[in-house]
């Protein structure tokens, strides 16, 4: 057995997790609040601290963009303060040449300001394309280091509404959001500093209406935050609810669950709407407030303008400036309240993203140096104490001596603790106290990528994945030749059926592997478990959906691959398990008897009344 191997355990797509796992911090209530505003947004920022230089340039270009947009108005009414003094002076006449050059100006203007915002654009999307890109990776990686409670807690729709929707609102926001609120201040400020200079006079009549822009905004965003935050998590629960539904749509149909089912996504689509056109709706309304303030400024300020004219207080090129300068300060005002409402979105997508960063990681195994360069498949449990909660133990005390090459046949009723056995055996969770060993060595000095790889899983699940039935075989252990996969899928009693598929070892498996019948999908994983050639087995009975011939062919092609190799068999139905060189019979977490079949039969206990009660059923 090579130690290259890949490891040949992953969860099948479509299904949830095993189940039974405590909960995470990720699900809050859909009316509760971004938690920590302030701080999500700071720890934000600090993504973009690697594109410092970047970020200045867009500073700069933004500024020189910004800087020429603003003196345009300016110009311009240098021109109309030209035709204003030839108009009212015939003798003088106008003077075109000046007016020209005025428009020569503006052209080079309008130019050079468009090629700085390209490039500030430009620069911009590429520092937060790489952003979010360094931020996917983290999460993906983040998300491979998580234990299988995490998995077990949450739904696949809930965590895929978080990696892909929240990022990519992060992603929208980084990309425009931040341009139009370095713009926004430019402006701002350049405005003011330009219509002080024109007239300081009508630069405090405009000021006067500032307040009101504030106040609203401020209370607008206060009042769409919560519903912002509310709309993200509702969005993830409708979509764990969907891919729910359609992953098991036959087991809907089977049990005419489809009422409840549209009813439960009625209740979720109702919910997300509310709180989406609640968000929607409230910050909508900030629009036609600054409007109507807006509107308030300009009338004054033509008002003004006018008086001051007359008396000649300034020139009427000056006025028509001020007027498209006092147009242009709300501008960025009404962009920073939007953008305001933007941030309660974003910031909610970053707290729910961090959150999955924030969980807690598998126990590191750093200090996992022991290699196993020829595993015998030897395992002890010693003294075994674990529960999902600390202070509720499943398992107690738990004692086990299996040698190597025996079959372990474990068995008990629902919840006995018999998947929880072989979730602590392959670290998927961690022990409480005891140890377990494999040849002699604590799977903890193991690191986990070499622990598994000693192990090979046939689950009643099958495990199949979007691809050619190739691709799926060769799963079981990196760079497989064509030889080995098909010696494997002869071994495994598959090759037969392959070979009368259209396409053969080519055939794509489409959406949960539905073109071929349940029994053939548990040939390739016992195919795929062959290949990788474990020194450990586990394997659930998945024997029960299928039909006799095809239970035939999976059983003989088990016993082939248990040929040699310690065995542990999760049992359902008993009567399969009579050869099992020891039985660990489990009750709630603890093994209450154990031996083998015929002795467990004469010992007239729980294991006899299991297998009676099955025998009798099958009797009528």
């Amino acid at each position: 057995m090579k130690d290259n191997r890949e490891k040949h355990s992953m969860a099948p797509r479509g299904n949830r997790g095993h189940g039974g796992g405590p909960g995470g911090p990720m699900m809050r209530g859909s009316s509760e609040k971004v938690k920590d505003f302030k701080g999500t947004f700071r720890r934000l920022l600090r993504y973009l601290k690697p594109f410092q230089f970047r970020l200045i340039v867009v500073l700069i270009t933004a500024i020189l963009s910004t800087g020429f947009s603003i003196l345009s108005p300016k110009v311009i009414g240098l021109a109309t303060t030209k035709l204003f003094e030839g108009m009212t002076n015939p003798g003088a006449g106008v003077d075109f040449d000046y007016i020209v050059k005025i428009l020569m100006l503006l052209g080079v203007l309008y130019i050079a300001s468009a090629i700085f915002t390209y490039v500030q654009r430009l620069v911009m999307a590429t520092v937060a394309q790489k952003t979010v890109y360094n931020l996917r990776n983290e999460v993906n990686h983040k998300l491979s280091k998580l234990p299988l409670k995490f998995f077990d807690a949450h739904t696949h729709g809930e965590i895929l509404s978080r990696v892909i929707n929240d990022i990519d609102n992060i992603s929208s926001t980084l990309e425009q959001s931040i341009t139009q609120i370095i713009t926004s201040v430019i402006t701002l400020v350049g405005i003011v500093v330009m219509m002080l200079i024109i007239s300081p006079t009508m630069t405090l009549i405009l000021v006067v209406t500032l307040p009101l822009y504030f106040l609203s905004t401020k209370s607008i965003a206060k009042r769409s935050q919560r519903y912002f935050a509310a709309e993200q998590k509702t969005l993830g629960e409708l979509n764990g609810h969907i891919e729910e539904m359609y992953t098991g749509h036959k087991i809907v149909k089977v049990f005419s669950r489809e009422k409840e089912s549209l009813d439960r996504f009625n209740q979720i689509n109702d919910e997300l709407f509310e709180s989406g056109w609640k968000a929607q709706f409230i910050s909508g309304i900030l629009m036609p407030f600054m409007t109507f303030i807006n509107n308030i400024g300009f009338v004054l300020i033509s008002v003004g303008g006018g008086i001051l004219a007359i008396r000649n207080g300034i020139q009427i090129g000056d006025v028509q400036a001020f007027i498209q300068y006092s147009r242009q300060f709300t501008q960025p005002i009404i962009q920073t309240a939007n953008i305001a409402n933007i941030l309660q979105s974003t910031i909610a997508s970053a707290e729910r993203v961090f959150e999955i960063l924030d969980e807690t990681e598998e126990v590191s195994d750093s200090n996992g140096n022991t290699e196993l360069a020829n595993p015998k498949g030897e395992v002890n449990f010693r003294d075994v104490s674990f529960g999902y909660k600390k202070d509720e133990l499943l398992i107690e005390n738990m004692n086990i001596d299996v040698k190597s090459g025996q079959t372990i046949a474990i068995v008990g009723p629902t919840g006995a603790g018999k998947t929880t056995l072989v979730n602590l055996l392959m670290r998927f969770y961690e022990i409480n106290s005891g140890s377990i060993q494999v040849d002699g060595v604590d799977i903890r000095n193991l690191k986990r990528e070499r622990l598994r790889n000693i192990f090979g899983m046939v689950l009643q699940d099958t495990w199949l994945f979007n691809g050619t039935i190739r691709d799926n075989i060769a799963y079981g252990k990196k760079d497989a030749t064509e030889e080995e996969i098909i010696n494997a899928a002869k071994a495994a009693h598959a090759h037969y059926f392959i070979r009368t598929l259209p396409d053969g070892y080519d055939t794509i498996l489409g959406e949960e592997a539905s073109n071929i019948s349940q029994g053939q999908k548990q040939l390739l994983t016992i195919a795929r478990a062959i290949l990788a050639d474990p020194a450990i087995l586990i394997l659930d009975e998945a024997t029960s959906s299928v039909d006799t011939r095809t239970e035939l062919y999976i059983q003989k092609a088990m016993n082939t691959l248990m040929e040699g190799r310690t065995s542990f068999v999760i049992a359902h139905r008993l009567s399969t398990i009579k050869d099992a060189d020891l039985i660990l019979v489990m009750n709630r977490g603890s093994i209450i008897e154990k031996g083998n079949h015929k002795e467990l039969l004469e010992r007239d206990g729980f294991y006899a009344e299991l297998y009676n009660s099955q025998f009798t059923r099958g009797k009528r």
